[in-house]
């Protein structure tokens, strides 16, 4: 695999100027998931989510006292891929760019690009009123202030990205898994910090970009960028980031394998099968 790399790589290099329209998408928008009709709506005003909403909003306000914080959430707002993909590469564990990691740069291009395209729909629709605009007060973000009180609150297109772009990470490198996804779960939160969310907006945006992410599963083109991911940073890691399999066959005899990846005999794997009364055949 190390001996081909730089082939492949610039196979893949080739291809990551993909313009940014629906042409680089693995769906057409009317074929993703319509939050319209399976998510609920926004909470009515007069609700306890509503109340929820707005204790989140109060809590996003203290937070940014704390400078850390604050300044996280406004590093945040970015949605250019290149820029998440340096965020994303400390959790990751190696640099992410189409020059030294053309074929994962890819697969996050094109798949945080379809999923965003999800939230278009849903925010047209409902036109929800964001949080700073109800209540007249500024954000963590004042120049984006006027530009964004005509789009629809939710759900969040930043939240869609971030947990998109940790998703696709996660099945790349699931060593990485729980930093990955704490760093897209606090993406999400800190566009309620910022003041541009509610919480419903958030927590609903996780919901819809997990429905694109298993869409996504049913194209070939992304099963074709996804492996190609996974081999890429198998060469450039020595690490196999793919599912272990359940066997794989040796002559005549079976390499089992259990769900951590470890090597378990034929026969412990028969034995525990018989005693949890599983079938062992196919």
């Amino acid at each position: 695999m190390l001996a081909t790399l730089p082939f492949f790589c610039g196979t893949i290099q080739a291809q990551t100027d993909i313009p940014l329209d629906e042409s680089a998408m693995y769906f057409d928008k009317n074929e993703l998931p319509d939050a319209t009709v399976w998510l609920p709506a926004p909470p009515d005003t007069m609700t306890t989510q509503f109340v929820y909403d707005i204790t989140q909003y109060m809590w996003g306000k203290t937070q940014r006292l704390n400078e850390k914080r604050a300044q996280q959430a406004i590093d945040h707002v970015v949605v250019n891929i290149d820029e998440m993909a340096k965020l994303f590469s400390v959790p990751f564990g190696m640099e992410i760019s189409p020059e030294k990691t053309p074929a994962i740069y890819r697969v996050l291009y094109r798949g945080v690009f379809t999923m965003r395209l999800s939230a278009s729909k849903p925010k047209t629709f409902y036109q929800r009123k964001r949080p700073y605009a109800r209540f007249n007060e500024h954000t963590l973000i004042p120049e984006e202030e006027e530009e964004l009180k005509t789009n629809g609150s939710y759900p969040s297109g930043h939240t869609l990205r971030g947990w998109a772009m940790a998703l696709l990470l996660c099945e790349i490198n699931p060593d990485a898994q729980d930093s990955l996804l704490k760093l897209g779960y606090e993406w999400g939160q800190s566009r309620v910090i910022a003041g541009y969310h509610w919480q419903s907006d958030v927590d609903a945006s996780r919901l819809l970009a997990s429905a694109v992410y298993a869409r996504l599963h049913t194209n070939a083109e992304f099963l074709a960028d996804i492996a190609a991911a996974r081999a890429e940073y198998a060469a450039l890691t020595g690490k196999n980031s793919a599912s272990p399999a359940v066997s794989k066959k040796k002559g005549s005899s079976a390499v089992i394998y259990n769900m951590r990846g470890e090597k378990v005999s034929g026969k412990a794997h028969k034995r525990a099968n018989k005693k949890s009364g599983r079938k062992t055949g196919s």
